[in-house]
Parts: C-alpha cells; sequence; structure tokens
C-alpha cells in the first residue's frame, strides 16, 4: 500500500517533519508491551499474512503496468 501511495502522489505520502509531539521512547515501554508488539507480528506470520517484497514490487508493477 505505501508502494501504491508513493506511485500515486509521485512522492512521499507524508509530509517529512519532526513532530511537535515528543516521540515514543520504547526504553520506557514495559516489557509486556514490547512483548505484545512482537506477538502479533509472529502471529501474522504464522497466519501467512506477509508478502515478500519481490513480491509486493511485482504487484505494484502488474497494477500500474511499469
Amino acid at each position: 500500500m505505501f508502494y501504491k501511495q508513493i506511485i500515486l502522489q509521485k512522492g512521499i505520502p507524508f509530509d517529512v517533519k519532526i513532530p511537535s509531539a515528543k516521540p515514543v521512547n520504547m526504553s520506557q515501554s514495559s516489557v509486556e508491551m514490547l512483548n505484545a508488539e512482537l506477538e502479533k507480528g509472529y502471529a501474522d506470520i504464522q497466519a501467512g499474512r506477509t508478502k515478500s517484497a519481490n513480491r509486493v514490487f511485482n504487484d505494484i508493477r502488474n497494477d500500474y503496468k511499469i
């Protein structure tokens, strides 16, 4: 989806700037919070909800005939 937006927008599809809010400091996250996020990613892998980079780029090329 990100790469499709780059093509549609002819550039990065968001402003590149330093946010006014303080960024999240991962060192202040609890071990439980970090583990929960890692488990979500692992569950996606196990469920097959992933695509290789080659497949993503091929999909973009096919969608936009490039």
